[in-house]
């Protein structure tokens, strides 16, 4: 049988300790506040402006716009202040100084990485293509984050990154969003809500509403509704609900390595983990990018769904319906027979193929594969989207073996009808090498997905859940060996 040849790049990708971003710093409730503000105001004029300037030549080389980060966090204690109209604009930064700590956003892992097209392909030589990373990064109380790199594979095969930023941004979210109703309302019932109450709020608003419009609702609710539990309870799930569903903006002229999409919802307070990127073409030809994610809120998860065109501007969506109640989602490039279809672990253990006219909503689901391998005993899930081929769907895999050793396969679905297997490779594509064993969790290689490049398959994968390598394998030997087998 034809032997396949897996080529491991260098270097790979690891972490920078370096890259920081501005977080509020809450020191322990009103009363620290209130004495901190105290403190900082009692400062002449003098004291504070060399108190500042010492804050700015320690930290201003580390933040593209140290002071409007600082002025955000001064705003967010500006109700503590006894006279905030008669500080300076020196002890307002000097203040927010003191409500602010750098956040390390890498500082424990970059893994997980998947790939995807770069919009722009312009100014290329013959054979090469810009494409996109986007990692799982962790940092601190191992919250992860999406972070991004960019770069060109050249027609050899060789990645020619993009050099890294060593400043991060976070995005200016939107919070007066506008919800799509029915979308809003197909994720509501599937909580533990009051129909009749729901009833009340949404009757109230048009098919397409802002936050403002649903407090005005709920408001207007509470004048004529007598309180309760149930009241109380379904008010806080139509709320939360709403922060779940976002949508937030970088700046245009940023760097993409500076763009770092860090949790913001409650929903999410722990982490975005495992992003799945995938660039979609709708039947139109219209391109967007689309990423499957788990929101994580240290206690319970929600599939989200991450939309954009050109990664300045995203949109955060809950997914809905019984097909989306796990991790590991991941969309197909494009629709099927008129419907879009999607990979997923309905029940942690194998994986299932779901397909939906309504891309946030998914319901039809059924079993694509179980374990039939050692090497995926305990459970078996994709490694991000499928890549279309001449031959069929190529999906790659994520088993778990002996030791919770996880290793990456391949099968291969039929064009037309997906839910259809037509190879299967028997043995790990890829397996954690000697010098990939060892990590913040040991024995693992893991993608969030792949890209077809000229006649390669460029595998970005995840190390022991602690940095990031590349595997190539060529097509043609690997579509042969999958329907040989």
């Amino acid at each position: 049988m034809e032997t396949l040849h897996v080529t491991r790049k260098h270097p790979g990708f690891i972490a920078d300790l370096s890259r920081v971003i501005i977080q509020f710093y809450d020191p322990g409730g009103p009363d620290r506040i209130r004495n901190i503000i105290r403190r900082v105001t009692a400062l002449t004029g003098d004291a504070c402006r060399a108190e500042l300037e010492g804050v700015m030549e320690e930290f201003a080389d580390r933040h593209k716009d140290l002071e409007g980060a600082l002025l955000r966090n001064y705003h967010r204690i500006n109700n503590f202040v006894e006279q905030p109209d008669k500080l300076s604009h020196e002890q307002r930064l000097l203040l927010g100084s003191y409500f602010s700590h750098e956040y390390s956003i890498e500082s424990a892992a970059l893994f997980n990485p998947s790939i995807v097209l770069h919009p722009d392909q312009g100014d290329l030589p013959e054979g090469s293509k810009r494409y996109i990373l986007s990692f799982r990064a962790i940092g601190e109380g191992h919250v992860s984050s999406i972070t991004f790199r960019s770069g060109v594979i050249n027609k050899g095969n060789h990645f020619i990154m993009d050099p890294v930023s060593p400043f991060v941004e976070k995005p200016i979210v939107e919070h007066n969003y506008t919800y799509d109703k029915e979308k809003f309302l197909l994720k509501l019932l599937e909580m533990p809500v009051e129909d009749e109450i729901c009833a009340l709020i949404f009757n109230r608003l048009p098919n397409r509403f802002l936050f403002n419009e649903l407090q005005e609702s709920v408001r207007e609710l509470k004048k004529h509704k007598r309180p309760s539990l149930a009241l109380k309870e379904t008010v806080e799930l139509v709320f939360w609900l709403a922060e779940a569903n976002y949508e937030e903006s970088f700046q245009v002229q940023s760097n993409i390595s500076e763009r770092v999409i860090y949790p913001v919802s409650h929903n999410e307070r722990n982490g975005i983990e495992d992003a799945r990127f995938v660039r979609f073409v709708d039947d139109n030809g219209t391109v967007s990018y689309y990423a499957t994610y788990t929101a994580y809120s240290g206690q319970n998860i929600l599939p989200m769904l991450l939309r954009t065109k050109n990664f300045v501007k995203f949109t955060m969506s809950t997914l809905s319906g019984a097909a989306t109640r796990n991790k590991g989602m991941a969309l197909f490039p494009r629709k099927i027979r008129g419907r879009y279809v999607m990979i997923s672990r309905h029940d942690g253990e194998n994986l299932y193929i779901s397909s939906s006219a309504n891309i946030f909503s998914w319901n039809e689901i059924h079993v694509l594969t179980r374990p039939r391998e050692p090497w995926e005993f305990i459970q078996i899930g994709n490694c991000g989207s499928p890549i279309e081929t001449e031959k069929g769907w190529l999906l790659l895999t994520h088993g778990v073996g002996p030791l919770r050793k996880y290793c990456i396969g391949a099968e291969l679905l039929d064009l037309e009808n997906p839910s259809k297997i037509i190879g299967r490779l028997k043995d790990p594509l890829l397996v954690p090498s000697e010098y990939e064993r060892d990590g913040y969790v040991p024995n693992v290689v893991y993608s969030c997905g792949a890209v077809l490049h000229n006649d390669t398959l460029i595998i970005p994968y995840g190390i022991s859940d602690t940095r990031s390598g590349f595997a190539t394998v060529r097509i043609q030997p690997l579509l042969r060996r999958l329907l040989a087998e």
